[in-house]
């Protein structure tokens, strides 16, 4: 899954930062001509405060001042920042003469206070793009993980391309050449071949690959089979327009390493959207945090008590198109579950790549043949034991909404269509959870549900769900 469209708030930082500079400028301004800073007392001055705010924001949402602010070179931040200058110096002008209170501004304040702006937002500009970009390539959990797929003819042209124009937050993790034209191994501009064509596929499944972007000359047709195993994967895949045939995805036209590339993914998704959804994640998991701390009172004792040791269960568990992360739950089961799950394979009640069993030891008071309904049960029925996991929705690795995230050995087992299913960030709760969970015992059927959910994803569904959820786990049916 990909998020798609046009970016409102991107480099919302540095109109932030002219903004600030722009308000330290104008009481210096006044302070070299009036030798005080009576300015703020004074009606017009606070009018100009205010205008200031309003070129900012006229700057960024109705000017094109930002764009690219990251690939412009000294000459085209300094053409842009003299039009920030002029504009705010038009406004200014345009203000004095409807308001008529030009009588009561310096001349030589607004001179000032016009040369302070412009000299200092040109050097923040220049100051702060080389922080973005040095940050975008050491953030590495934020880094979309990148395939390159290529012809050996133009392997060098086209990794040169990405070091060159890519500036967004993208790793490029390897090469392939469609043709084995280059031996596996060997580096090219930092970039190794990682794979054979044919063991491609095995790669992209068990490691982290957000997207696979391709790049063919003109007389190379796109392998087919590769767009359908990256569509069954859930694997977004960029193309160079050269590209041929119709795919049975969601597709859209996009602009990476200086080329305009063809999206497919299992849905595209407009950025403010996933925005949307983040604030909700975030608001959520606070709230989430909040409750997890005031039932680890009252809960973490009762652990305790049944079974000495840890209060919080964390395990490694499988995150977006790859990611590895910790999940975190209080622990209702005894300490050698883990140890103690081969040997009860055989009476897992899912038919595939999950474990449910009726009547599990392994839970806290469950008696020797797991049929006691003591504390792990009731922590599991009402759901009490997932509330730590609105500490991973914080960080960042799960939303409340989505698909579970698999354990490592059943990740490792997984099919191409299985992977799809981790198109998008894990969830607390999902569609899965909410249709009767208890009922479903076939991991297929599973993976429809989460399908259908990452293919219809909208914000009014998540809150369908995340009320739904409540509802669930009041009900006699559902976790187990």
């Amino acid at each position: 899954m990909v998020q798609k469209g046009k970016n409102v708030f991107k480099h919302f930082d540095f109109m932030v930062l002219d903004f600030i500079l722009a308000q330290i400028a104008l009481p210096l301004a006044y302070y070299i001509r009036q030798k005080d800073f009576t300015l703020y007392g004074k009606d017009a001055y606070q009018t100009f405060i205010l205008l200031i705010a309003v070129a900012a924001l006229v700057n960024f949402f109705f000017t094109e001042n930002y764009k690219n602010i990251l690939k412009r070179g000294f000459m085209k931040e300094l053409t842009a920042t003299l039009k920030y200058i002029l504009l705010n110096l038009l406004l200014v002008i345009f203000w004095l003469f409807f308001s008529k209170q030009g009588d009561q501004i310096s001349r030589s304040v607004v001179i000032y206070f016009i040369l302070m702006v412009g000299v200092s937002s040109y050097a923040m500009r220049n100051l702060w793009k080389i922080h973005v970009r040095s940050k975008i390539y050491k953030n590495k959990d934020k880094q979309e993980h990148l395939l390159v797929f290529t012809h050996s003819s133009i392997a060098e042209e086209v990794i040169e391309e990405f070091l060159t124009h890519l500036l967004e937050p993208v790793k490029v993790v390897g090469l392939v050449t469609v043709d084995d034209g280059i031996p596996v191994g060997k580096v090219i501009d930092g970039v190794e071949v990682i794979s054979l064509y044919k063991d491609a596929t095995e790669y992209i499944r068990l490691n982290w690959v957000d997207s696979v972007y391709i790049k063919l000359p003109p007389d190379v047709r796109t392998p087919q089979g590769l767009l359908d195993r990256c569509a069954t994967m859930g694997v977004t895949t960029y193309r160079c327009l050269s590209m041929e045939s119709e795919r049975s995805v969601v597709q859209s036209i996009d602009r990476i390493a200086g080329n305009i590339v063809m999206v497919e993914s299992m849905n595209i998704v407009p950025p403010g959207r996933l925005f949307a959804k983040r604030l909700l994640d975030i608001a959520g998991g606070f709230v989430g945090v909040l409750f997890t701390l005031l039932l680890t009172i009252f809960v973490g004792p009762v652990i305790y008590f049944t079974d000495p040791g840890p209060i919080f269960f964390s395990q490694n568990r499988v995150g977006k198109n790859g990611r590895i992360f910790k999940i975190y739950k209080f622990r209702s089961m005894y300490q050698d579950a883990e140890k103690r799950k081969k040997e009860l394979m055989d009476k897992n009640t899912m038919q595939g790549l999950m474990f449910k069993m009726d009547d599990d030891p392994r839970i806290l008071g469950s008696g020797p043949d797991g049929k006691k309904h003591g504390v792990g049960w009731f922590i599991r029925k009402t759901s009490i034991d997932e509330f730590p996991q609105f500490w991973n929705v914080l960080k960042g690795e799960m939303s409340l909404v989505g698909t579970r995230p698999p354990t490592v050995d059943e990740w490792e087992q997984y099919k191409l269509h299985h992977r799809a299913r981790l198109a998008m960030k894990p969830g607390i709760t999902g569609l899965w959870q909410t249709s009767g969970r208890s009922e479903i015992t076939d991991f297929e059927d599973v993976i429809k549900l989460d399908l259908e959910y990452i293919n219809t994803w909208t914000i009014a569904g998540d809150l369908r769900l995340i009320l739904k959820t409540v509802g669930e786990v009041f009900k006699p049916k559902g976790a187990k």
